[in-house]
């Protein structure tokens, strides 16, 4: 599906009954929507799985000026997005980068959103090179725990535009959207979930105390990139998470 959001055209996939409620799924940092491949199954027995790659991501088109590379205009386009699928709210589960602009979306439109699950969430400077030493340690110890590595998911990586991607990524590095002072606005049940092999683990911990409704757990021997690691057990948790909700 591809929905015109004004500057580009963006990639979205939907599955899942169309009356269900909506699980809205961002793709994360150098990635596309294929990401969530591996758990969709999951969500869409009870749930309508809405999935988007941002201006420039993915098979989106990338955008018309290089200003939109923001995440005003992330939560702006999501808004659209909703709104052409006739989604007035939903709960969001995003992982990494995509849980920042999942921030972001919450807090600039926080009547659309029921509850928000943001994994591997930190609002500072990434250190790529202590997420890939986090992630080595996970891997070994789930090895020895005796837990079988997960594939990924086929083409995760691919874009139409490679040459966008590193403005896709750097939306926000200017700090325009004020990710601190969005914290407090998160009054909509807020699940954090990140590993303990994750260096943003740190940042996850601030934002858990910050947020005024929000609930952190932390995965035992986990590293950066949650969801692709273990797609089994965050998934599960999600979908307690999402059913708590649900239910009261």
């Amino acid at each position: 599906m591809r929905i015109d959001v004004g500057g580009s055209v963006l990639d979205i996939e939907v599955s899942g009954p169309k009356n269900a409620p909506a699980i809205l799924q961002y793709s994360s940092g150098g990635t596309n929507l294929r990401i969530w491949d591996l758990v969709v199954p999951m969500l869409i027995k009870k749930y309508r799985s809405i999935r988007l790659d941002m201006r420039g991501a993915g098979k989106s088109t990338p955008a018309s000026d290089p200003s939109q590379y923001s995440f005003h205009q992330f939560a702006e386009d999501t808004n659209i997005v909703l709104d052409a699928l006739s989604v007035e709210k939903c709960h969001l589960w995003n992982m990494a980068f995509g849980s920042r602009i999942g921030l972001a979306f919450c807090a600039a439109y926080p009547e659309r959103v029921y509850s928000a699950c943001l994994n591997d969430l930190s609002i500072e400077k990434p250190d790529p090179e202590l997420q890939r030493i986090g992630h080595k340690k996970a891997m070994e110890l789930q090895k020895a725990a005796g837990i079988g590595r997960f594939p990924k998911p086929s083409g995760i990586n691919e874009h139409a535009n490679p040459d966008q991607v590193s403005l896709v990524s750097g939306a926000n590095s200017s700090g325009a959207f004020d990710l601190k002072a969005s914290i407090p606005k998160l009054t909509m049940p807020l699940l954090l979930v990140t590993g303990d092999c994750d260096p943003n683990l740190v940042s996850t911990r601030a934002i858990a105390a910050a947020a005024p409704n929000a609930k952190i757990i932390e995965l035992e021997n986990v590293g950066h990139g949650s969801v692709l690691q273990r797609p089994d057990l965050t998934s599960d948790i999600f979908l307690k998470f999402l059913a708590n909700q649900t239910t009261n």
